[in-house]
């Protein structure tokens, strides 16, 4: 009886016997209590979670981590998300006694040059923020620490069965990283916009956006690929163009590209001088691109963040009657990932750093904070907070689109 505490056997054993009787049954009416449907037990439910938590394996984690310095190589372009981080690195300094040193970078690809150079040397890298193509290199090369899964206990809230969360761009993830957020692309675009192009509520397709421009030439357009905004635009328009051709979801093979990428340049061919600067130049992030659309310049503008039309309204920058829109195959949804390299020299605390980046408290500051960025547990998923999703494309396919976009349209 795991409700009857070593307080309990003793307040229990040192009644008067004509007691004994009146004890038990009110123990017993607790327990019932505590099973059933809707009442408040005091005893938290044995969750793998907390099982894993109480195991050896993980207190050991726990007593080599403390003291130790992560060094955590992110991207450090968003406010928002560094002061998430500050937030984070005092929490985990307070409860485990870790310290956290978020390093900040323009591209995650300087880390994985820099894991590169080291060649399986002690790393400078503790924990690194990273997904996509720099993933499936990483994992490739043999530079990850695996089983990260069935280590960290807080993995097993993951939201597998609601989320794509065991595939990185089409490359199995296989424990060797931690999903922490996911990203959808969307569109943000006043409610009138796309009124009557004919598609279903709430969705964009590429003939709406080609109509849209028409209506409204010089006002429409999308970041400079590679900025993975402007690429995940691109791989959206394809994913449509192509009926979701199931090769976009493999390896990009010669054949595949001869028979899909045309579909692709001839869109653009018709969309570039409708769009700003005649296609002639691009927004060099989405934060231009949503400047333009906050300054009306720009009639839609894009984003991998579900929830950044609801703190762009309450923040006043953009209009009331702005709406969020999605492509109707599906919003391409990944997730953003916590990896640890294999010669990383504070395993332990980059562990649990991440174990404390995947709890409720730290994944609803996440959500309900200045970022936004939906959760990847199971216990805070909102379906307010994400759209319908479609699958990404494998990993082969960005380096390849965003190639051939630099030839066609990049000079």
């Amino acid at each position: 009886m795991m409700w009857l505490t070593s307080k309990s056997l003793c307040f229990f054993s040192n009644l008067k016997r004509s007691n004994q009787l009146a004890a038990l049954i009110v123990l017993t009416a607790v327990s019932i209590l505590a099973v059933l449907p809707g009442v408040n037990a005091q005893q938290v439910p044995d969750t793998p979670s907390i099982q894993l938590e109480s195991s050896t394996q993980w207190q050991q984690t726990l007593a080599e981590a403390k003291g130790e310095t992560v060094y955590f190589y992110a991207w450090g372009g968003s406010k928002p998300v560094n002061d998430y981080l500050r937030w984070a690195a005092r929490e985990i300094a307070s409860r485990y006694n870790v310290r956290l040193r978020h390093v900040k970078v323009a591209d995650i690809s300087e880390a994985v040059s820099r894991l590169k150079a080291e060649d399986g040397s002690k790393s400078a890298i503790d924990l690194l923020w990273v997904n996509g193509e720099n993933f499936s290199y990483l994992k490739e090369q043999r530079l990850l620490l695996g089983n990260l899964w069935s280590s960290i206990p807080n993995s097993a809230l993951l939201a597998t069965q609601k989320l794509p969360l065991q595939n990185d761009f089409g490359v199995p993830i296989e424990g060797f990283e931690v999903p922490w957020g996911v990203g959808q692309f969307n569109i943000i675009a006043d409610e009138s916009l796309f009124s009557h192009s004919g598609s279903k509520q709430n969705t964009v397709s590429p003939s709406s956006i080609l109509a849209a421009a028409k209506q409204n030439p010089g006002r429409v357009s999308y970041p400079r690929p590679p900025e993975f905004h402007g690429t995940t635009f691109l791989k959206q328009l394809l994913v449509a163009l192509s009926n979701k051709d199931q090769r976009l979801f493999s390896a990009a093979t010669p054949q595949a590209q001869e028979d899909l990428l045309p579909l692709l340049w001839n869109y653009l061919d018709q969309l570039h001088p409708l769009s700003w600067q005649q296609g002639n130049a691009f927004p060099s992030s989405n934060t231009e691109q949503l400047s333009l659309f906050q300054q009306k310049q720009f009639v839609m503008t894009v984003s991998f963040n579900p929830n950044e039309i609801v703190k762009e309204k309450s923040e006043k920058r953009i209009p009331t009657t702005s709406q969020r829109l999605y492509f109707a195959q599906g919003a391409i949804t990944n997730s953003h990932n916590l990896a640890i390299p294999k010669a990383a020299q504070n395993s332990a605390g980059a562990k649990v750093v991440i174990h404390f980046l995947l709890s409720e408290l730290a994944q609803k500051q996440k959500l309900k904070g200045s970022w936004g960025d939906p959760s990847v547990i199971t216990p805070l998923l909102d379906d307010t907070s994400t759209i319908p999703a479609q699958q990404e494309l494998h990993s082969s396919w960005q380096q390849v689109i965003e190639d051939k976009w630099q030839q066609k349209y990049g000079a």
